[in-house]
């Protein structure tokens, strides 16, 4: 099981050595970062999260039973208004955990805080198409395909399109109230 805790510049470094690769980082963090991730990218990715008025929280991803910090998430563009917002930078970061259903209980946690803490009606990720196991991961989860942005990034030579997806409030409840319920064996 996993809990969700405020990124610290504590955790820069770690979060540096995780990011290895232009590649991964355009995954990871999409156009707002560049390669090599650094501290001053961090500062301002941290400058205005986390408060009571902010539309950005980031968290680390922390194993309950090691207390150890094991990845990486964010739920941004918080509009309170039309009661939406965006997960994002999703990282597994500790290859040995990959798996095992750690980006489930991560969404989780997430959409907890989006749905029940925050009260929002929509919330929103983009993926690679090719990052099937996301992808999974994600649908696990109960997020719905919306469409493909073709030729969203460019990295190299290559484009790489984008997989929108979401889920509804309605969608997470019934599905959040099923499993208790089941849970409960009636």
């Amino acid at each position: 099981m996993v809990e969700l805790s405020f990124f610290e510049r504590s955790n820069f470094q770690q979060l540096i050595n995780w990011i290895d690769t232009p590649e991964f980082l355009l995954q990871w963090g999409g156009p707002q970062f560049n390669f090599p991730l650094d501290e001053e990218q961090l500062e301002n990715y941290l400058k205005d999260a986390n408060s009571d008025h902010s539309n950005t929280y980031i968290y680390n991803v922390i194993d309950k039973e090691t207390g150890k910090v094991i990845g990486h998430i964010s739920l941004g563009n918080i509009d309170k208004t039309n009661k939406s917002a965006r997960v994002g930078k999703v990282l597994v970061g500790d290859v040995t955990v990959r798996g095992k259903g750690i980006g489930q209980q991560m969404m989780k946690e997430i959409l907890e805080i989006a749905f029940d803490e925050l009260r929002l009606h929509r919330v929103s990720l983009g993926v690679f198409d090719f990052n099937s196991s996301a992808i999974a991961c994600y649908e696990k989860s109960g997020f719905v395909k919306e469409g493909v942005v073709r030729d969203a990034r460019k990295i190299g030579d290559d484009y790489w399109n984008l997989c929108e997806m979401s889920i509804l409030e309605n969608e997470w409840y019934c599905r959040h109230k099923s499993k208790s319920y089941s849970a409960n064996g009636k």
